[in-house]
C-alpha cells in the first residue's frame, strides 16, 4: 500500500469552496482501538479490576467487535506484537478483516530506559531505544500499516536546575531521522503529551510536535525518503490524543487544526478528559461533549479521512462495552454536526459585525432536545 496522501489536508479553501465542501464531504468513521487496554491493568494506586489476558484473549473480544465497527488494532513492540506472534496477528487479521494500522515501538516501559530513551544520555540504552525503533518500522512495513505511532512518554525530566535541553531534544529528533533513514517509506505519527509519567515530556504540546516534525524531516537523507518529501507528503506526522490535548490546556479544535494545515494529522485517539488533570483516558463523550463536536467540525472542515484511534481505560466495566459507548460516542457527535445549517455558520464567520450571539443561540438549540419549545431563530443576514 502507498504511503496514505494527507497533502488534501492542508487545502485552502475561500468561503464558497468551503461552503461547498462542507456540504459534500462527511468523515469516514472507522475506528481502531490500541489493544493495550483489553486486558485490565493495575496502578500505584490499587491491584488490577479482573485476571489478566493475554493477546489471544484480548484478539477474541476484538474479533466481537468487528461487526459493530472497529476496523483497526493498534500494538507495541516487542511486548504486543512481535516477530514471533506475528503470524497470530495475521491470521487473525485474514479472519476478522480487523486490520493492524500501527505498530509502536514500546519506548517508556523498561527498567532500562529509566533515563529516557531516544533522549538518554547513556549510549547503551539509547541504542537499545534507537534499535527498538528500527525493528517497530521494519514491522510495520512488513504488515503494510498506514504508520508507527511514536510517544516519548519516559523522555523528559523533573527538576529544571542544569538540564542540557538542547542536546535532550537533539538526541531525540536525531535518533527519530537514523530510524526512519534505515526503514525508509514508512510514515511516523508522534504523540505529544505535556507529562505524566515524566514531570515534563519532551516535544510536549501540539506546535511543539510540529517542531519536531520539521525538523526531523529536514535530516533526512535516504533517497526515498527525499523523494516522497519532495512530493510534498510528511514523514513525520501527528497523533494527537484529546486527553492529552486537554492536559495542556489547549483548544481542541484549535491545537488539531495545526496538523491538519501542514497536512500532518495521521491519526487521531479519542477518548475525554478534564481540562488539565491526570490522564483519565475516560471514555469519548463522557466529558465536555461540545468539544467534542467543535473538534468534528474541524476535522470535516480540513478533510480528515482517517481513522478514529480509541485510548481509553475503563477500569470500571467491560473493555467491549466501553468501545461501543465511545463508537456510539463519535457517531452521534458525526450525525449533528453534519446536521447543521453550513451557510449559516460561514456566515456568522465571516461577517461577526452582523451575527453577533447568533452562533451561541443557534447551537443552544441545536443541542436541545425540544428545539420547538424555544423562540425560533432567524438566519444571520
Amino acid at each position: 500500500m502507498p504511503l496514505v496522501d494527507l497533502r488534501p489536508q492542508a487545502t485552502r479553501r475561500d468561503p464558497q469552496a468551503l461552503l461547498k465542501h462542507l456540504q459534500s464531504f462527511e468523515l469516514d468513521l472507522r475506528f481502531s482501538a490500541g489493544i493495550w487496554f483489553f486486558s485490565p491493568a493495575g496502578s500505584r494506586f490499587h491491584e488490577r479490576y479482573g485476571p489478566a489476558r493475554d493477546i489471544e484473549q484480548r484478539l477474541e473480544i476484538a474479533a466481537r467487535l468487528a461487526s459493530y465497527g472497529l476496523t483497526g488494532l493498534e500494538a507495541h513492540y516487542p511486548n504486543e506484537i512481535n516477530e514471533d506472534n506475528i503470524e497470530t496477528w495475521k491470521k487473525f487479521s485474514a479472519a476478522t478483516g480487523i486490520r493492524v494500522i500501527t505498530v509502536i515501538p514500546l519506548l517508556f516501559w523498561d527498567e532500562q530506559f529509566e533515563w529516557g530513551s531516544l533522549s538518554n544520555p547513556l549510549k547503551q540504552p539509547r541504542q537499545v531505544a534507537l534499535e527498538r525503533t528500527k525493528r517497530a518500522l521494519a514491522l510495520n512495513k512488513q504488515l503494510d500499516t498506514d504508520f508507527a505511532i511514536v510517544w516519548p512518554g519516559i523522555d523528559g525530566y523533573e527538576n529544571p536546575f542544569g538540564v542540557d535541553f538542547v542536546a535532550l531534544r537533539d538526541r531525540f529528533a536525531d535518533g527519530l531521522a537514523e530510524a526512519l533513514d534505515a526503514v525508509p517509506g514508512v510514515r511516523i505519527a508522534f504523540e505529544p503529551k505535556p507529562y505524566e509519567p515524566r514531570g515534563h515530556i519532551l516535544y510536549g504540546t501540539t506546535p511543539e510536535g510540529l517542531l519536531l516534525a520539521q525538523r526531523v524531516e529536514r535530516q533526512l537523507r535516504h533517497p526515498e525518503n527525499r523523494k516522497l518529501l519532495d512530493e510534498g507528503h510528511a514523514l513525520v506526522g501527528l497523533n494527537p490524543e484529546i486527553g492529552h490535548v486537554l492536559m495542556g490546556f489547549e483548544d481542541l479544535a484549535y491545537a488539531y487544526s495545526w496538523p491538519l494545515s501542514e497536512g500532518r494529522l495521521a491519526h487521531t485517539h479519542c477518548n475525554s478528559q478534564p481540562l488539565g488533570n491526570y490522564d483519565q483516558d475516560l471514555n469519548v463523550g463522557a466529558v465536555a461533549p461540545e468539544q467534542l463536536e467543535a473538534l468534528l467540525y474541524t476535522l470535516k472542515m480540513y478533510g480528515y479521512r482517517g481513522y478514529f484511534g480509541l485510548d481509553i481505560n475503563p477500569e470500571r466495566m467491560p473493555v467491549d462495552t466501553a468501545l461501543r459507548i465511545s463508537m456510539d460516542a463519535l457517531r452521534a457527535a458525526n450525525d449533528r454536526i453534519n446536521e447543521l445549517d453550513h451557510e449559516a455558520i460561514l456566515y456568522a464567520q465571516m461577517n461577526p459585525d452582523k451575527a453577533r450571539g447568533w452562533l451561541e443561540a443557534y447551537l443552544v438549540r441545536a443541542r436541545a432536545p425540544h428545539p420547538d419549545r424555544l423562540p425560533p431563530l432567524l438566519k444571520p443576514r
